[in-house]
């Protein structure tokens, strides 16, 4: 079936209206009907070739919400009508130890993400910003009826990106957990931390946001750009969540660890970052990478935001406003992830 779609038709591009294919339903299959499609820092990447050649066109979106429309023959686990969201991946070998550990995201063979790569039958993938998916049943998730679908989008990767890291290093009660960055991985960072019931600090370029991060749950917050933050922390955190997708002073940002800490960078800076192997030797410090979370991991985030009332706060705008949208990301001039309700592109 074609469906109605944004895509960028080359590298650095603006995205434009077109149509997409999407496969037949099959016997494991379950097809959505689109009704929101979250803007990620990762899209934009991207489309403007930040990370490589890609296979244009390419239609972006992996923070997908929607209703079931149909379901295949030998699917159990949705039914028509259920609200479902579909994140990073639509499928694995399942196969490999970390399939079957629920590590899907780190599939040996790869895991097939939701845009711009090889899929199962031999297309590519393309994404949620369109009006309809077809995904294997494995890899849609349930939406709790508590959360607003809007806002649950961006849980599909921000969401999932910041809880797996906080829930695999144990924040929690007696856990001093800062995050770097105030945007749309970081403020949810903040309010999952929170709720896991660690003592937040917000390390942000400026006090700018300084309100908002005290209202999502952030203990503390302190400019980074200020060098004394860097002297008056020092030795603070058992556990650093650098959710932001540009460079920073890695050892810097190491020398707030206390012994036996671990900064974790969850964003994705096109360029490489620096690492003195003092900065780690010095206090058996750890500098780890953590990428989004397994199917199981992702409907257990989605669950726990609901039981906490946890939301993304996002700005909800038309297809039409994607490249303004891209812009303004990119200008940091959202508060705090751009939501494209895809009933605009019917």
């Amino acid at each position: 079936m074609r469906v109605n779609a944004y895509a960028a038709p080359s590298a650095g591009q603006p995205l434009a209206p077109t149509t997409i294919e999407r496969r037949e339903v099959g016997a494991h299959d379950v097809l959505i009907a689109i009704e929101y499609a979250g803007i990620c820092h990762s899209d934009i990447h991207t489309v403007n070739g930040d990370w490589g050649p890609q296979p244009f066109p390419v239609a972006p979106g992996h923070e997908i919400v929607g209703t079931v429309q149909q379901v295949g023959a030998e699917v159990t686990s949705h039914r028509v009508g259920d609200r479902v969201g579909v994140g990073c991946m639509v499928n694995s070998c399942g196969e490999c130890d970390n399939c079957r550990n629920g590590d899907e995201q780190y599939c040996v063979k790869g895991m097939i993400a939701t845009y711009a790569v090889t899929d199962v039958d031999g297309t590519t993938t393309q994404g949620g910003y369109s009006t309809h998916v077809v995904v294997d049943a494995g890899f849609v998730l349930s939406v709790p009826e508590g959360l607003d679908p809007a806002a649950a989008a961006p849980l599909l990767c921000a969401g999932i990106t910041t809880y797996s890291p906080l829930r695999r290093w144990k924040a929690g009660p007696g856990r001093r957990v800062a995050v770097v960055g105030l945007g749309g991985l970081g403020h949810m960072a903040v309010q999952i931390a929170h709720a896991m019931g660690a003592e937040v600090t917000v390390l942000s370029q400026s006090l700018k946001k300084q309100e908002d991060g005290l209202r999502l749950g952030a203990d503390h917050y302190f400019a980074t750009s200020d060098p004394d933050t860097f002297e008056a922390l020092a030795g603070r955190f058992d556990l650093i969540v650098n959710t932001v997708s540009a460079s920073i002073d890695v050892n810097a940002h190491l020398g707030l660890l206390a012994v036996d800490g671990t900064l974790v960078n969850v964003g994705a800076p096109p360029e490489p970052l620096p690492v003195n192997a003092m900065s780690l030797i010095g206090g058996r410090r750890s500098f780890a990478g953590s990428m989004i979370g397994g199917i199981a991991e992702t409907q257990e985030m989605l669950d726990f935001c609901a039981e906490h009332n946890i939301a993304a706060e996002v700005e909800v705008i038309g297809a039409d406003k994607v490249n303004e949208a891209y812009e303004r990301v990119l200008a940091s001039d959202v508060r705090y992830r751009f939501v494209i309700d895809t009933s605009t592109l019917a």
